[in-house]
């Protein structure tokens, strides 16, 4: 068997966030479970994986674990990099916002990544989630917990504090995310979504017209028929 056929649904996250807040840390400690210390920038974007099985938690999908594979796209916080990394905004499906708890301008930026965001994503409501990272460096905080949290709650998105050093909340605010994405996948058109989005297990039972999958849309039309 090829490797076509070993999951249900490929999703792609992306994250976001000024240069040095983590990126890359927290994707490798979610996806490795590893970390290391030294900052190395990310040129351009990269990519890492992980297949993970979801189940909802409301019964959905008729109760069966569906494979995902999880694409996470790292993308560089450079503003000479802007142009190149906005192209990928509109393949993702969900977004993670993060910022440095140690940085106060790193989160003072939140709202200009939101509305890069908002510009380039496949639609004007996409699935987002905020994380302060570095939480395990509290001695030099430099935004609190209440503030991030009331930010947050004025835009509408779950706040997680995060440490890729100490892998705190990492896992928790991904599978957040992941959450928010499958339910509106549960609840798009017939459960509708453009084949690239399906592994090959799926490809029977899900059928996209070529008019979704084809109008310039990212190909996520179907699944943001909701927004």
């Amino acid at each position: 068997m090829g490797a076509m056929t070993d999951y249900d649904y490929l999703i792609k996250f992306l994250a976001l966030g000024d240069s040095g807040v983590g990126k890359t840390s927290f994707l490798h400690r979610y996806t490795d479970n590893t970390f290391t210390g030294q900052f190395i920038s990310t040129v351009g974007i990269d990519f890492k994986e992980k297949k993970v099985v979801y189940k909802s938690k409301c019964g959905g999908f008729g109760g069966r674990g569906q494979r995902v594979l999880l694409q996470l796209w790292d993308t560089a916080g450079q503003e000479r990099f802007r142009s190149l990394t906005t192209a990928f905004f509109r393949d993702a499906m969900g977004f993670i916002l993060i910022f440095d708890i140690t940085n106060e301008q790193s989160f003072l930026n939140i709202r200009d990544w939101l509305s890069q965001l908002k510009i380039h994503a496949y639609c004007e409501t996409p699935d987002i989630i905020l994380c302060g990272n570095k939480a395990d460096l509290e001695n030099r905080r430099q935004v609190s917990t209440a503030r991030a949290k009331q930010l947050a709650d004025q835009l509408g998105l779950p706040y997680f504090e995060t440490s890729a050093c100490t892998s705190t909340n990492v896992e928790k605010s991904v599978d957040c995310l992941l959450d928010m994405v499958m339910q509106r996948i549960q609840v798009s058109v017939d459960g509708e979504l453009p084949a690239e989005y399906l592994g090959a297990g799926m490809a029977g039972r899900i059928t996209v017209d070529d008019d979704t999958a084809v109008n310039g849309n990212g190909g996520v039309s179907a699944y943001c028929a909701n927004c």
